[in-house]
């Protein structure tokens, strides 16, 4: 994962060069806005890895993303949850062909997850769950 403002643009492909050259074979990009995921189309241009666009709270970053050439997404359940969101991102990816990775952390469950169960159980549940949408 990078450490710099996906939409600086010049430091992405920098730190991602820097990455390469220790053999590194893929990056994630955090996309908090717009403005990062239109990013992604330009750094892809300098880079010769695959970008995986780390979605964060909204499924249009993730549609942007795609549209501007991701290699992969990465999904919070806890951050998108929606069915009708989730399921707009995934035939979006698919009519590209482009995986989606499941990103579940403790810090961010969904609501629907259930609360008497452990942290490490609703993290599956979270996760089971999204992949039902998917």
């Amino acid at each position: 994962m990078t450490k710099t403002d996906t939409a600086d643009v010049m430091s992405t492909i920098s730190q991602i060069k820097e990455l390469e050259d220790c053999d590194c074979e893929l990056v994630r990009v955090a996309v908090p806005d717009a403005e990062a995921a239109q990013a992604i189309s330009a750094i892809k241009k300098g880079v010769s890895i695959p970008i995986i666009a780390d979605i964060h709270f909204d499924h249009r970053l993730a549609l942007m993303a795609l549209e501007a050439g991701c290699d992969g997404l990465r999904l919070n359940p806890g951050n998108i949850s929606q069915p009708e969101k989730v399921k707009k991102v995934a035939y979006a990816a698919k009519e590209r062909s482009i995986p989606i990775r499941i990103g579940v952390n403790a810090g961010s469950l969904p609501r629907s997850t259930n609360p008497q169960l452990t942290i490490a159980e609703q993290m599956v549940e979270a996760a089971l769950q999204q992949i039902r949408l998917l």
